[in-house]
Order: C-alpha cells, then sequence, then structure tokens
C-alpha cells in the first residue's frame, strides 16, 4: 500500500516488470511469463504440460521458447521424442544459467525498487 488508510493514494501501487529482449529484433528473450513457462519445463519435463498448467497453446509456448532461442542463438530447452516412457524435455545447461541470473536479477531488482518506491510514496503523501 501506498499510503495510510482513507489517503488519495491508498490503492496505488508500482507495477513493472524485466523483460529481456535482443537489441535487433526487439522480440523479448525472457520476461515473466517465459521465465515461468522454463521453470515449469524444468519442473515437468513437458512444454505441453507445461503450456497446460499456464492455460497457454501448446503452439504458443514452443513460439516462446523457439523464438527467444533464435535471438540468442543458442537453446533454452532439449527436447528428446518418444521411447517407451514418451518424450522428455529440459533445460539445456545454458537454459538453467540464464533462468538461475534472471532470477537473481529480478530479486535484486525487486530490493532496489522497494525502496525507491517506499521513498516516492513518502514523498507524495507529505
Amino acid at each position: 500500500m501506498a499510503g495510510h488508510k482513507g489517503s488519495k493514494y491508498y490503492d496505488v501501487y508500482l507495477d513493472y516488470s524485466i523483460v529481456l529482449k535482443h537489441r535487433l529484433s526487439h522480440f523479448p528473450i525472457l520476461s515473466q511469463e517465459q521465465l515461468l513457462l522454463l521453470l515449469y519445463i524444468s519442473e515437468l519435463h513437458s512444454i505441453a504440460a507445461s503450456a497446460k498448467r499456464m492455460g497457454v497453446s501448446y503452439r504458443k509456448a514452443w513460439d516462446m521458447v523457439r523464438h527467444a532461442e533464435t535471438a540468442l542463438g543458442f537453446p533454452l530447452v532439449s527436447k528428446s521424442r518418444g521411447g517407451s516412457e514418451g518424450g522428455k524435455s529440459e533445460l539445456t545447461p545454458d537454459g538453467k544459467l540464464l533462468v538461475n541470473a534472471y532470477i537473481q536479477l529480478r530479486d535484486e531488482f525487486d530490493e532496489s525498487v522497494k525502496r525507491v518506491v517506499q521513498k516516492f510514496f513518502q514523498t507524495i503523501n507529505k
């Protein structure tokens, strides 16, 4: 909350996101939605199951991965087909590194933004 109950800014909050983009294509490489998808792929070992959990189509999920990989120039997800237990998807070492670094970046941003926003709302609530 941005102020005491009844203040004119009480129901106001800051919303922000961190999106990694390629400088030439401007297509999102890693957004909050893509991060969630990659985390689900890591957990579920399935793009289809991850898409279903997110409530998006398999095609949209696969396009998010494919576009990011194309912009980066290296794979984030490795897929194996078929077999007796079916196919499997998992993050590549580069995919894991990117996800972990993004989470750390986001956590550090959150800490910094919280301090800045508190100062902002203290100023406007005087």
